[in-house]
């Protein structure tokens, strides 16, 4: 019987967590989230949006500013998850790589910019911590932190770009071979 019991406040204890859970976001992250789109969609209201996507144009017109300069300055200015935001601005073609660049770059960027990505702190903080326990400085390893997710985020944003355009190739030749 007891282990009936057991079971059956564990099975409910499941739902208690998944609900405590729900509402930490609902009391936590939706309203930052409502108040960092209102925000960021006021700035570019105020700035004007022409000249928002003119800079964002100029931005990533080159493979390297768009898959280093401008996720860095999503994910720092916007944080996670917001930086996701960023890839409006680009065309259709070029949003899975812009994204696949940016979620790269949420845990390196916080060695030295915590506030981009405090959830996910802890990553970078248990590794500073062994780097600490030997009695080292822990500023060089958020700087090779930073750089190695700047060269990752760069990579994985050619990859995913040649795989993406790949793919809208053969999708186009499978529905012309489709309509003839």
């Amino acid at each position: 019987m007891d282990f009936l019991i057991t079971l059956a406040e564990g099975f409910i204890g499941m739902f208690q967590e998944g609900g405590d859970t729900f509402m930490g976001l609902v009391t936590d992250i939706i309203p930052l989230l409502i108040a960092l789109i209102t925000a960021v969609n006021a700035l570019i209201k105020f700035i004007g949006e022409e000249r928002v996507f003119a800079f964002a144009q100029k931005c990533t017109k080159y493979f390297f500013l768009r898959y280093t300069i401008f996720p860095f300055l999503a994910v720092f200015f916007l944080t996670n998850p917001m930086c996701y935001t960023f890839g409006r601005f680009l065309p259709e073609h070029k949003k899975p790589a812009f994204y696949d660049s940016t979620v790269s770059f949420v845990h390196p960027v916080t060695g030295l910019f915590p506030h981009a990505n405090p959830a996910e702190l802890f990553v970078y903080t248990g590794i500073a911590a062994g780097i600490t326990e030997l009695g080292l400085s822990t500023g060089p390893l958020a700087l090779r932190f930073l750089l190695v997710g700047i060269v990752v985020m760069l990579l994985r944003g050619v990859v995913t770009e040649f795989i993406t355009a790949r793919m809208i190739k053969n999708r186009d030749r499978q529905s012309e071979n489709s309509v003839a």
